[in-house]
């Protein structure tokens, strides 16, 4: 393998630029990337957008307009951990503007990628060592769609 590690390719249907355009306009430290179009040998009309290169917080992806043959699924999320609740506001509202609100803290884009909006303390507050802390918040989580990291800290000091 060449280069410092994995590349993440995203398949879409013919939105791979739009995209791109999105998720770099929400996170930090990101940037677009070559654009590769379609030439006389194709696939499709040449001149169209086949790939686009993009970082979002220094991670590279590759959006590829591969055609309706595949879509997303839950089964492939990326998380975001947020260090404050007006970070995790921000990738939230952000993200589910036209998407899917789930539950637990995910939400699915407008293109049907899964994202995991969590705040950095969460896995501290649901594996407490305290059986009972972990529980209240595990139970606040679980009834929570956008997490609240006030109420969950509320929740694991019993309060």
């Amino acid at each position: 393998m060449t280069g410092n590690g994995l590349i993440t390719c995203l398949w879409f249907d013919g939105q791979a630029e739009e995209a791109a355009n999105f998720y770099t306009s929400i996170f930090t430290n990101s940037r677009l990337g070559r654009v590769t179009r379609t030439n006389e040998a194709g696939p499709g009309p040449a001149g169209e957008v086949l790939t686009v290169e993009f970082e979002l917080n220094g991670q590279p992806f590759v959006g590829l307009n591969g055609g309706p043959q595949y879509t997303f699924t839950p089964a492939i999320s990326f998380q975001i951990p947020c260090a404050d609740q007006d970070e995790l506001d921000h990738y939230w509202d952000r993200l589910s503007a036209d998407g899917k609100e789930v539950a637990c803290g995910w939400v699915t884009d407008r293109y049907g990628v899964s994202w995991q909006v969590i705040p950095t303390v969460l896995p501290e507050l649901v594996s407490d060592p305290d059986p009972e802390k972990a529980k209240r918040a595990t139970e606040a989580m679980l009834s929570m769609t956008k997490l609240d990291i006030a109420a969950l800290r509320k929740a694991h000091a019993g309060a």
